[in-house]
């Protein structure tokens, strides 16, 4: 599993690769929790590429209600059916079988989940913190029996149960029954170590000696008291941008001039001094330098 997320550009400990697959092969929910950045909503999307299956995915949000998540009927398909049941002469139990039938029925991301027929998708909750506790109870029945009832049709079960992750950004404490109902997987900012692997896995075009400083200076920030972190995807961002501006090594200048790519507070940004930058550069150039 290690190897075969490693190819697909997701460098994986073991611990990371371990939780994976054991949620894989017991076909048990993976809840995944950290701070914003570090690669939590990847693990669901590396996991469908190497399945070979369809990746549906659940963005969560203050207010998200189950009609959202699971159902919701095609009203306009609806209207037009009852008025041509309103020209024949129908019986009303077949035209409310008619007007409340399948092909009515709008699938959102759990039901398509659920139905699916051409084999396990992978169903991806991404953070499930932002849900109020009664959605997340919700969850727990579904995550539990993997069928719904819907109040027209009668119970629906699931074809192929589907292979789920979860994510967390802590925003929230996840109740102990979902927990429990879930492999739960913790990740870390990556190593200084992880985090040059990274780049050079997603952005190979880097220079070595920059994917060093890169790295060196995303530890020290996040070694800083930050109102928002930057995580792995700002690792990325900025090194696609110095590449765009085809920098082999970091300055001072380009540091200041790019920090929009990394820190996106604005107090954050105000706070690092010309000092400061100088700093990192120099513990980078330092660190690299040892590493070469």
């Amino acid at each position: 599993m290690q190897a075969a997320m490693e190819r697909e550009g997701y460098i994986a400990e073991p611990a990371i690769a371990t939780a994976v697959h054991l949620a894989r092969t017991m076909r048990k929910p993976l809840l995944v929790e950290g701070d914003a950045g570090v690669g939590k909503t990847e693990i669901g999307k590396v996991l469908a590429r190497i399945l070979d299956t369809e990746l549906i995915r659940l963005q969560c949000y203050e207010g998200i209600d189950v009609n959202t998540a699971l159902y919701e009927w095609n009203y306009q398909r609806q209207l037009l059916r009852l008025r041509i049941a309103g020209t024949e002469d129908r019986d009303p139990a077949q035209t409310e079988q008619m007007i409340f039938s399948r092909d009515c029925l709008l699938e959102r991301p759990l039901l398509r989940a659920i139905t699916r027929r051409e084999g396990p998708p992978l169903l991806l909750i991404d953070e499930v913190d932002r849900a109020d506790d009664g959605f997340e109870a919700f969850l727990l029945e579904i995550l539990s029996d993997f069928q719904v009832t819907i109040p027209e049709l009668g119970p629906i079960a699931a074809t192929h149960v589907p292979y789920v992750v979860l994510t967390s950004n802590r925003t929230r404490e996840i109740g102990d029954a979902l927990r429990r109902r879930c492999f739960y997987l913790y990740v870390e900012h990556p190593s200084p170590e992880k985090e040059i692997r990274i780049i050079r896995a997603r952005v190979p075009e880097a220079m070595d000696g920059l994917a060093r400083e890169i790295a060196a200076v995303m530890q020290a920030l996040r070694g800083r008291r930050l109102q928002k972190a930057p995580g792995v995807a700002e690792t990325l961002d900025w090194t696609r941008a110095l590449m765009s501006l085809q920098l082999d090594s970091l300055d001072a200048d380009t540091v200041s001039e790019t920090l929009g790519c990394v820190l996106k507070d604005h107090h954050d940004v105000q706070d690092l001094t010309a000092h400061d930058i100088e700093s990192m550069l120099a513990g980078a150039r330092s660190a690299s330098g040892a590493d070469g």
